[in-house]
């Protein structure tokens, strides 16, 4: 990340890891998180019942994401699994309860006040095998070929540098292992005023790809088996009050907006050993 958006989102992760500890829930429907989650197209109804019964309730509070990669991601019993980006830990807890206890799930943040939440919610929650790490995606501070899986939820869109991500994504993982994120993505092209003021919205700092660059780059850092499967596409109604307070024209906007800005699952995977 540059030292700009580094700040940023260190600032806003921070304050909706203090949300959550005040029970207050966060939202990604506008970079003030001002609309509620219960009314946050990206952000509300992405884990059920019993997911959220499984993990403390300022786990679920603090999410920020755009999606449920532990339940797409087809994690087995014994496997080591790696979040980057982990905020409250919801991702990592629930991870740590599917690979079970001859496994492991590591949390991955900068964010100094969004560790402690997940270390109390960890210790909340009773679960051991799980380990939160304080560092950048970018510099991910473990071995190579060290885990079978990582995943993300709408976090490697916040990077400035998402080649770098990828790569050392790609370093950590054991020969065969899996990339399975959530992140938003766009689709066609989109006018850069509108794509500013849609990303603002959709995800807090965004900075998405579009869908063939993602491939492209995952390619590029080594990936084999690449897919992109859409989760949740948004509307330009979703977004209709939160441009509207950006002084754009909403109705005149829609067809350059909808169907193209999404949450999307991501899967790829390292090549096996020869």
């Amino acid at each position: 990340m540059t030292s700009e958006i580094k700040e940023v989102v260190k600032e806003k992760y921070g304050q909706a890891a203090l949300r959550a500890q005040t029970g207050a829930a966060s939202s990604c429907c506008g970079a003030s998180s001002c609309c509620g989650v219960d009314g946050d197209p990206v952000t509300s109804n992405l884990y059920d019942e019993l997911q959220k019964s499984a993990v403390p309730e300022q786990a679920v509070l603090a999410s920020l994401g755009c999606g449920n990669p532990t339940a797409l991601a087809e994690l087995k019993p014994g496997e080591t699994v790696l979040d980057l980006g982990s905020g409250g830990g919801i991702d990592v807890l629930l991870s740590a309860r599917r690979v079970g206890p001859t496994g492991k799930a590591y949390g991955l943040d900068m964010t100094d006040e969004m560790l402690a939440l997940a270390r109390d919610n960890q210790h909340n929650a009773g679960i051991a095998n799980v380990e939160f790490l304080k560092g950048e995606i970018e510099h991910i501070p473990l071995p190579d070929n060290s885990v079978d899986v990582i995943i993300s939820n709408c976090v490697i869109n916040l990077s400035a540098d998402k080649d770098r991500v990828l790569h050392e994504a790609f370093r950590v993982l054991k020969p065969g292992g899996r990339f399975a994120v959530s992140d938003v993505v766009v689709r066609g092209e989109v006018p850069a005023e509108v794509r500013h003021s849609m990303l603002l919205w959709v995800g807090c700092i965004a900075g998405a790809l579009q869908d063939k660059e993602y491939v492209a780059k995952l390619a590029t850092a080594g990936f084999d088996d690449i897919d992109i499967e859409p989760t949740r596409v948004y509307t330009i109604e979703d977004a209709r009050s939160f441009l509207n307070t950006e002084g754009l024209e909403v109705d005149a906007l829609a067809p350059q907006v909808e169907g193209k800005f999404m949450s999307a699952f991501i899967r790829a995977r390292k090549p096996a050993a020869r």
